[in-house]
């Protein structure tokens, strides 16, 4: 093997057994950090990252890896066919060009300079029962819209937009840096392509202008707070005939007085009298479609008891499902007695057993044997 020039493998930093993908990510890591421009001044560098981008064009190739593993650097001498500076570095270039300067390598500019239009967003607020019954609401909303004085153009009626000279239309201008050349955005028509000497003077060369919109939404049943609705091509109109952007409606359901949503459950409290808990009863509550059902209370009913009517909730979007509802019953303590009332909860009270208050009679009976076993009685 020639001693003039250094191994491809050690110049890469690889083992000879490296495959395809460990060869990529030496060659990246080894360019970014000699790159003339990551190493200002110091000519070393450029001479190292040409060793380092010739390394590498051999052998990501698999016929000139096999022939540099036999032969060494004698197959690519004397018109071997080795690698040039020209092609084979663009294309190994191109393979580190996003991680160097954090984007891709761009070509052309935009047609015509068309651009598309914004996305918009709109906050709509809508009631527990506008969710359940769906509905069909009317927005105005400002929004930018194709110019008719020039057809979303920019350019005065009677005129056209003229093709940039800075880029010859391509939008983008080349920069040469070095040994390499860098493209950026045109600075003479921002990367559009087309310059308007004359622009509309309804829209000042934008192609659009502000108007007030209405449109319909469609709101379909079972919508959950924080829904969105995406209504296509409804949003800004694009720049100089470019497509417009999307409206997206954000939705958010304001609270209701009764009830409380859980997914496609719907759940409420029911304060009842200490009397129709113990004696049992009925009563009757709403339901969210402004109908009305029974709840039929058993005797000894304790607090915060739940009882689920069915088929009673919200419907699931863009289903045939509905969910159940759920009434939780709360014992309430009666207030402001009179004295009679007193004295009759008084001899309750000295008639009552533990088989009419099991639970309580239980629990007292453990904190009596409770503190009787820690004081040894």
């Amino acid at each position: 093997m020639s001693t003039t020039k250094r191994c491809y493998y050690e110049t890469l930093e690889v083992e000879r057994t490296a495959d395809e993908p460990k060869l990529k990510s030496a060659f990246r890591k080894l360019a970014m950090k000699w790159h003339p421009d990551k190493n200002p001044g110091d000519a070393s560098s450029e001479v190292r990252f040409k060793e380092i981008n010739e390394a590498y064009e051999v052998l990501k190739d698999g016929d000139k890896r096999a022939a540099y593993d036999r032969y060494g650097h004698a197959a690519f001498e004397q018109g071997g066919g080795g690698p040039g500076f020209g092609a084979g570095f663009a294309s190994s270039f191109s393979d580190i060009f996003e991680d160097l300067f954090g984007m891709a390598g761009q070509r052309g500019g935009r047609s015509g300079g068309r651009e598309r239009g914004a996305d918009l967003r709109y906050n709509m607020e809508i009631t527990l029962e506008e969710a359940f019954l769906g509905k069909t609401a009317q927005i105005e909303i400002p929004v930018s819209v194709t110019c008719e004085s020039c057809s979303g153009i920019g350019a005065k009626a009677g005129t056209k937009p003229k093709t940039c000279s800075m880029c010859g239309g391509a939008g983008r201008v080349r920069q040469a840096q070095g040994f390499f050349t860098l493209e950026r955005t045109c600075p003479g028509c921002q990367g559009r392509g087309q310059m308007i000497e004359d622009p509309c003077p309804s829209c000042s060369g934008s192609g659009r202008v502000t108007r007030e919109r209405n449109l319909s939404v469609n709101i379909p049943q079972g919508v959950e707070d924080g829904t969105r609705i995406r209504l296509a091509g409804e949003g800004e109109a694009g720049v100089r005939g470019g497509p417009s952007g999307d409206l997206y409606i954000f939705l958010s359901l304001a609270s209701h007085e009764f009830f409380q949503r859980d997914g496609a459950d719907l759940h409420c409290r029911v304060p009842i009298s200490m009397v129709t808990a113990a004696l049992g009863g009925e009563f009757e509550v709403p339901t969210i479609d402004k109908g009305k059902t029974k709840v039929k209370i058993p005797a000894g009913t304790q607090s915060s008891r739940r009882f689920r009517i069915a088929s009673k909730g919200m419907p699931v979007l863009r289903s045939r499902q509905t969910g159940d509802m759920y009434v939780q019953v709360v014992v309430e303590t009666p207030q402001n007695l009179t004295k009679k009332q007193q004295e009759l909860l008084a001899e309750f009270e000295k008639l009552s057993s533990g088989a009419t208050q099991p639970e309580a009679a239980g629990f007292f009976t453990k904190v009596k044997d409770f503190f009787g076993t820690r004081t040894g009685t």
